[in-house]
Formats: C-alpha cells, sequence, structure tokens
C-alpha cells in the first residue's frame, strides 16, 4: 500500500469511529505500527487535516478538507440515503462498505442540520427476501470489467447444464432481484446475460477487449430493450 493510500484510508478510519479513536485502533486499521501512526497524524495535519488529541489519550478530526463543502436539499439527502442503504442491502460485501463509507463521508462534509437531517432520514431500505449470493469474487469482476480484461468461468443455466464460458464483461447489473454482468460470450458469439450466483471459479485471463467496452456495453443494452418489448408485445406486461 503506497503512504497516499495510507493516508486516506487514516482519514477515512478516523471519520467512521466515535471520537476519541485511539492510536493501536488506527493503527490496527492501516496495518502500520503505532510509531508510523503518529507520524501519519502529523502527516495529516501537516496537509491541513485539524486533528485533536495525542498520543494515549486518541485522536478526533473536527475538519476534514479532503472535500469542499456540499449542499442537497432534503429530497436530495433521502435520495442519497435511501440509494446507498440499498447497496448495503443488496451488493456484495466490498461494495456494502464502500456504500457505508460514503455516507459516513457525506455526512462529514455536510452543514449540521443536513448531516442530522442525513443521519435520520424517514427513507429505509428492508428486503424481506435478499438475492440470491454470488457464487464469485464480484470485487474481482467488478476490476476486470473496469480494467476491459475477458473473464472465464464456469456456468449452470437454469435447466442444470454447465458450460465454461469465456466472456468479455460489459457492465454488472441488478436485474429482476438477482445479480448480473452482461457479456459478450466468446462461446455464442452474441452478447449473454449471466447470473453471478450461477458462475463459478472466475479467472481474470488478461486478454483486454479495450477500448471496446462502452459501445458493446451499448449494443448489449439495446438488444436486451428489444426482447423485453418483444416479449411484452407477444405476452403482455408481466405482473
Amino acid at each position: 500500500m503506497t503512504r497516499t493510500n495510507r493516508l486516506f484510508q487514516l482519514m477515512q478510519a478516523l471519520r467512521n469511529h466515535r471520537p476519541p479513536v485511539t492510536a493501536a485502533l488506527l493503527a490496527q486499521e492501516t496495518g502500520v505500527s503505532e510509531r508510523t501512526l503518529y507520524r501519519d497524524i502529523e502527516a495529516l495535519r501537516g496537509l491541513g487535516a485539524v486533528i485533536d488529541g495525542t498520543a494515549g489519550y486518541g485522536y478526533a478530526l473536527t475538519e476534514d478538507p479532503a472535500l469542499p463543502p456540499m449542499m442537497f436539499n432534503d429530497e436530495e439527502i433521502e435520495a442519497l440515503v435511501l440509494g446507498l442503504r440499498d447497496v448495503q442491502a443488496i451488493a456484495d460485501p466490498a461494495l456494502a462498505k464502500a456504500a457505508g463509507n460514503a455516507l459516513t463521508k457525506l455526512q462529514a462534509r455536510l452543514p449540521s442540520a443536513q448531516a442530522h437531517r442525513l443521519k435520520h432520514a424517514v427513507l429505509a431500505v428492508n428486503r424481506i427476501v435478499p438475492p440470491p449470493k454470488p457464487s464469485i469474487d464480484v470485487a474481482a469482476l467488478r476490476r476486470a470489467t473496469w480494467d476491459e480484461y475477458s473473464v472465464a468461468f464456469g456456468y449452470e443455466d437454469g435447466k442444470g447444464a454447465q458450460t465454461e464460458r469465456t466472456i468479455d464483461p460489459l457492465g454488472i447489473v441488478f436485474l429482476q432481484d438477482k445479480h448480473c454482468v452482461i457479456g459478450w460470450c466468446h462461446l455464442r458469439s452474441d452478447s449473454r446475460v449471466f447470473r453471478l450466483d450461477r458462475m463459478r471459479d472466475l479467472i481474470v485471463t488478461g486478454d483486454s477487449f479495450r477500448p471496446r467496452r462502452i459501445p458493446m456495453l451499448q449494443d448489449a443494452l439495446a438488444k436486451i430493450r428489444a426482447d423485453v418489448a418483444e416479449k411484452v408485445k407477444r405476452h403482455g406486461p408481466v405482473a
């Protein structure tokens, strides 16, 4: 981990914990010794962060200059909270944690009245039946999609038939209460949608399909929309 990334991680740890937070806990979360932690605290102070406290007492972040002040109206705050809490409810652990961190960052940068509104938002998410749990490393799939690398995996369809697939991952979607990846399937020479809970043994091949992801994704989404429109035309809207 680079020193810059470590300092960002330390800032996030200071935001997440009720002050004062001990040096021992901060050192554990950032993976450094307490001596290094003390140096990192001084480095953040030198960059402009207002951090109260000393060794042996604990630390409190009283001013966070990392982002400029933000202003949202009440509906925007509710929308942000609802969306991020939904991510916390349905996403894989890495993305759910990122949503929680985003909520913490928002609260740290809002004026006090709006921060209170965010903390006590009236909208909530309660998914009685959670979506099927993905059976692969979703974070690895996201990275491959961002970096435009093909992936290989085993797949079991709805009838139990198993195949080995290689795809160019184009986008990850939450489709009809299931996590799916839209990809260009090398086996079928066409765009396909694969449920993440039916995939296994994901391998990032290292074969790049850059810079074709965006146009390929646009074509795949257009195909999905056309297929849905055709089904609605034949069978009527799905209740």
